[in-house]
């Protein structure tokens, strides 16, 4: 019959030894899953107590990137020396045998002729631990952290490529800048698994022009105050424009003033990296945890420079878009609009008249089309100069723009030619109103230069559907009803006539 021991462990028998009882314990663990290094050590641990006189335990896993020894598992009091103790271990040979000193055992722990951490042991009895049970320790340890490494590196390759695969789909449809620092802000804080995260953006002269935050309460205004401020007065912004990343585990022992995101956003740690273009530094990225200091891995710094990378092409890529958009935006305003006056151009008219005889012929609605030509402005040409009747021909647009309704357009055709299209509601009544409001308005003086000018104008209107029923025939009679009032008007300075008919 078996019966355990008081100790708790699986297969330990009664009476036994207990450095047998602890290889009989590893192997059985080895048809288990791979646990928690801490579980492995807590099985070894009562069998060293009692074989050795075991009074502490710790377990160093070796980061293989920076060669840091890093606690992952420990049972009893941490020594003031342990970890130098530990790493002593590494100034002998690989196959060298466990070192001593004092009351310390170190173990390399290696497999696969790889070293992964170190065993230390701290006890009064050491020296009664045998080699054929040191080995298989060791073994059953180095195989543990290896499993476990390869497990976190599995994950952390899985994460880091779905975070940075959704941070360049949705990056790459960022159509400007702003959007590319809200996307960047995002991902680092789901790539991280920070609580809080920034992006700065700035000019090419290091003024900070851009901020959004992610994970504060306040959204962005304990941080808006970097706005308008020069980057280079931030030691972090120092530390990481020539495109270095900066990793930091404790805030209050790095180098942070009051104008610093990291303070400002109440980081106990946090990892900076940088936004680079072609040109240089254009923003920064900014993570990191406000409720505890956090102990940034070689995997986060791998992260990092990957986000950093990806994060500078994303703003560089959005900031092309933008700019193509701009100039295909004002492409399109000089292909529609007079680049004197500002004003819609015929081609703008015509598709906007065309578009309000539509829409008026659905619902029977009326539409309202008047032309108008400037009296006097030859002269005014031809005595002050070109300048003076460009100035003025901005001056008529002005007055035009204020003598209709928001929606109705003011177009000019060219020369002192104008056209006014009133969309919706423009009876007999209204159009006469508006007209006589623009004859109105261009009778008073205009100053030129110091000078004042005097014009007048001659308006043509034809009424939809009573006067025409297309854009043509609308442009047609309204130009005849305005060389009719031109006509008329010609001694009093100006005047309107409908279509086919005299008011």
């Amino acid at each position: 019959m078996t019966l355990s021991s008081g100790t708790g462990t699986a297969g330990a028998v009664l009476g036994a030894d207990p450095q047998d009882a602890l290889l009989g314990d590893l192997v059985s663990f080895m048809t288990k899953d791979t646990p928690s290094v801490q579980h492995v050590l807590d099985l070894c641990v009562p069998h060293l107590r009692e074989a050795a006189g075991l009074t502490a335990a710790t377990v160093f896993e070796l980061d293989s990137e920076t060669g840091l020894l890093t606690v992952t598992a420990r049972v009893g009091p941490a020594g003031s020396r342990d970890t130098l103790t530990a790493g002593k271990i590494f100034r002998m040979a690989a196959g060298a045998k466990p070192l001593v000193s004092g009351e310390q055992m170190a173990v390399r722990l290696r497999i696969g002729g790889q070293t992964v951490g170190v065993l230390l042991l701290t006890g009064g009895d050491l020296g009664a631990l045998r080699a054929d049970v040191l080995a298989p320790l060791a073994l059953h340890f180095a195989a543990t952290l290896q499993g476990l490494a390869a497990e976190k590196q599995r994950q952390f390759v899985s994460h880091t490529t779905s975070t940075i695969r959704r941070l360049f789909e949705q990056g790459m449809a960022a159509t400007s800048v702003e959007d590319a620092g809200r996307i960047l802000a995002a991902s680092s804080a789901e790539g991280f698994r920070t609580e809080h995260a920034a992006v700065i953006l700035v000019d090419p002269d290091s003024t900070v022009r851009y901020v959004h935050s992610v994970g504060l309460p306040e959204g962005d205004a304990t941080i808006a105050e970097v706005v308008g401020k020069p980057a280079t007065e931030s030691p972090v912004w120092q530390a990481i424009q020539d495109g270095k990343i900066a990793l930091a585990n404790d805030s209050a022992t790095s180098a942070v003033r009051p104008c610093d995101l990291a303070l400002l956003m109440k980081l106990k740690s946090f990892v900076a990296m940088p936004l680079m273009s072609a040109q240089g530094p254009v923003g920064m990225i900014m993570c990191g945890d406000s409720g505890a200091t956090r102990e940034w891995t070689f995997r986060d710094r791998i992260l990092a420079e990957q986000l950093s990378v990806e994060g500078g092409l994303i703003v560089d890529s959005a900031g092309m878009r933008q700019a193509a958009q701009v100039h295909v935006a004002e492409l399109s305003h000089q292909a529609f609009h007079d680049s004197l006056t500002g004003l819609p151009n015929r081609t703008h008219l015509i598709d906007r008249a065309e578009a309000a005889v539509r829409d008026a012929g659905a619902v029977r609605d009326r539409v309202a089309l008047m032309v108008l030509d400037l009296n006097g402005f030859k002269q005014v040409n031809d005595t002050a100069g070109h300048q003076a009747g460009d100035v003025l021909l901005q001056q008529v647009a002005k007055r035009l723009l204020g003598a209709v309704r928001d929606n109705d357009v003011v177009a000019r055709l060219g020369g002192d030619e104008f056209a006014i299209l009133l969309t919706s509601d423009a009876d007999e009544a209204v159009a006469s109103v508006v007209a006589g409001r623009i004859c109105d308005r261009l009778r008073r003086p205009f100053a030129i230069d110091g000078e004042e000018v005097s014009i007048g104008g001659s308006v043509g209107i034809a009424l939809y559907p009573d006067d025409a029923t297309d854009y043509e025939a609308l442009m047609k009679g309204a130009d005849a009803a305005m060389y009719e009032a031109k006509r008329a008007t010609k001694r009093s300075g100006g005047g309107y006539r409908r279509a086919q008919a005299s008011f």
